[in-house]
Formats: C-alpha cells, sequence, structure tokens
C-alpha cells in the first residue's frame, strides 16, 4: 500500500525528540482496512518513508483510533524539519 500526505509534524507524550506525523483521517481509514494483516504485533506496521530526498525505515503506530509516523532525529536533521513544520511524508506499507 502507498500512502502520500502532508502533516505537521507534533510531539507526543514523552521526551523531545520524539515527533511524529499523524495520517490523515482518510489514510488512516485505508491502513485499518489492512492493519491486521501487516502488523508485526500491537498494531505496529513496518513502513518505509521519505520525506523530501531522505527515505528511512519506520513502524507506524495506532494512536487514539489513527497512526503516527515517527520521524526520527536522523531524518529531522537531515530535512530540517521539527516541530510544528508541515511536510510532505511518503510512505510504502509492508
Amino acid at each position: 500500500m502507498e500512502l502520500e500526505f502532508d502533516a505537521e509534524i507534533i510531539e507526543w507524550r514523552g521526551p523531545a525528540p520524539y515527533l511524529f506525523a499523524a495520517l490523515p483521517p482518510e489514510q488512516a481509514d485505508d491502513l485499518a482496512q489492512i492493519a491486521r494483516d501487516v502488523t508485526y504485533g500491537w498494531g505496529c506496521i513496518p513502513a518505509h518513508g521519505r520525506i523530501g530526498g531522505t527515505e528511512f525505515t519506520t513502524s507506524i503506530f495506532p494512536r487514539d483510533g489513527g497512526y503516527l509516523v515517527p520521524v526520527k532525529v536522523a531524518v529531522q536533521r537531515a530535512e530540517a524539519v521539527g516541530l510544528g513544520d508541515v511536510i510532505h511524508l511518503a510512505l510504502t506499507v509492508g
């Protein structure tokens, strides 16, 4: 499954630099349809992501009826993005 969307980088509980991008509701609903088939446990879903020119592996986490994508520190630094910035995120799930 391929997903692309714009999202604001948010902070979720925990010490910095735990920054995330939330999947928009429509993409979260699409992902929920296949989640059981692709999760490796606890609802976590492996994915390959791209922000700007930086590619990375990650896991998408279920949270409050939606999903959060961690924005790794290495990606934050490489793309000069941080809390409150709006990013374009491309994900390949599975």
